[in-house]
């Protein structure tokens, strides 16, 4: 849906705002505001402390640019301390330090909640000057945020970004009256919030074709196809009834332990094994910082081969390699001794109803530290269809899961767009692209 325009603009001499609308007052950040406290806790040993919710970063929902204080963290402060970090409803929280790789330190929420609370040391309390609407500034820093208008006075100090708020709010922003502040705020809150709720429905739907797509796994790999055929016990607490034709196989009786050491100054491909993606060539992640070394010493794997990360196995690092490579030594590499389908019992060891076992019969003191041995790995007992099943059971699945993959790629497009859309709306709306003052609720149903 499209907006009418203001009637008369002027060149606002501020390149992210462009044009604004002729009315409207261009000026510093900082006269949107009525005060800022940096919070920092006191050191001198205080009488009388007591508990008190305390806001931190990590209770900002950056989505929907306000607090969310599920589980608030308690701390104990003093009178004097709590006087000066005290929040009311309407206070802007403007995060001063943190941030982290793609997530710049910055972003900008409302308080809204009416419990008593007080800010973190890595927050700033913001009230706005009086008159002037909470909800159309934490907007306009938004829309500040989406093009990192910030990042200039962000310094960097150990690993830690830091945010200059002082140089920040003296950046320009566009002053619409009072009036019109509130107006685009209720505007923009209706609207938002119509955005996130179709947001919300496409991450249930994401969620239930995982959820239906795990259980379709499970069902095939550990029952088969055909629902009808006769069942026998298997006499495996995780398996349960297997049909009755299946055979049933310790691991070390299906495949083998590979050590099959690749030549030093080798060109072959480096692969690792992703509990999420299962088996990638490593150069396909080195720009996510993934950078190779070396493969000398590092242990060949053939196609067919199935990689276990030791380590991570009962986190589901374990799956099938459709290249030949290498990879490190800390996994391990099986290869198969039956006539069988590596891409079945890659579906097998990475559905989740497997995972508790590789746990159990994992060494280690901590979970972290916890290792699954071949020696181990090769005790459990595992189901073994007729080949020709197997590659049925295969066949199915890629057809069924594709299908299935295609609705979630097709929600995560969905919600992009809608991401997009929230993010170019707010921009409009604050720079006074679009003139919402006397619109009604817009239909954003076709937004798809």
């Amino acid at each position: 849906m499209s907006f009418p325009r203001y009637l008369k603009y002027k060149d606002s001499g501020v390149e992210w705002l462009g044009e604004v609308p002729e009315g409207w007052m261009v000026d510093r950040l900082k006269w949107s505001t009525l005060s800022e406290k940096n919070g920092i806790w006191g050191e001198d040993a205080q009488q009388d402390k007591q508990d008190i919710p305390c806001v931190r970063v990590a209770d900002f929902d950056r989505q929907r640019l306000r607090v969310e204080l599920f589980e608030p963290t308690v701390r104990n402060v003093t009178e004097k301390e709590k006087a000066g970090r005290l929040l009311s409803m309407g206070d802007l929280l403007l995060e001063k330090s943190g941030g982290g790789e793609g997530q710049p330190v910055g972003s900008v929420v409302l308080y809204d909640d009416t419990q008593t609370a007080v800010c973190s040391n890595f927050i700033a309390r913001i009230k706005v000057a009086e008159g002037m609407s909470s909800s159309f500034w934490r907007y306009v820093h938004a829309a500040a945020y989406a093009i990192r208008l910030n990042t200039k006075s962000i310094k960097q100090t150990s690993g830690i970004q830091n945010l200059d708020s002082a140089q920040y709010f003296n950046e320009r922003a566009a002053f619409p009256s009072v009036d019109e502040q509130h107006a685009i705020a209720a505007f923009l809150d209706a609207e938002t919030a119509r955005i996130d709720a179709l947001i919300a429905e496409y991450e249930t739907l994401i969620g239930l074709l995982k959820e239906k797509r795990q259980a379709l796994i499970s069902q095939a790999v550990t029952k088969g196809l055909n629902p009808d055929v006769p069942m026998k016990d298997s006499g495996v607490e995780w398996l349960g009834e297997v049909p009755e034709h299946w055979r049933l196989y310790q691991t070390k009786r299906l495949f083998r332990l590979v050590v099959e050491q690749a030549p030093d100054d080798n060109n072959e491909e480096l692969l690792s094994i992703y509990t999420s993606i299962g088996v990638r060539p490593r150069k396909s992640l080195e720009e996510k910082g993934n950078k190779a070394t070396t493969t000398n010493g590092y242990w060949i794997v053939r196609k067919g081969d199935i990689i276990v990360n030791k380590l991570l196995a009962w986190m589901g690092a374990i799956g099938l390699s459709k290249y030949d490579g290498v990879t490190s030594p800390a996994y391990d590499i099986f290869r198969r001794i039956k006539p069988l389908a590596p891409k079945y019992y890659s579906e097998l060891f990475r559905c989740g109803i497997m995972f508790s076992e590789f746990r159990r019969h994992s060494r280690g003191i901590m979970d972290m530290r916890l290792r699954l041995y071949f020696e181990d790995f090769g005790q459990l007992v595992i189901p073994y269809p007729p080949p020709s099943e197997q590659m049925e059971i295969v066949k199915t699945l890629e057809l069924e899961i594709g299908k299935m993959d295609e609705l979630v790629a097709n929600a995560e497009i969905g919600i992009n767009l809608l991401k997009e859309r929230r993010t170019t709306l707010i921009s409009d709306a604050v720079t006074g692209k679009i003139d919402v003052r006397a619109s009604s609720a817009v239909d954003t149903s076709c937004i798809t």
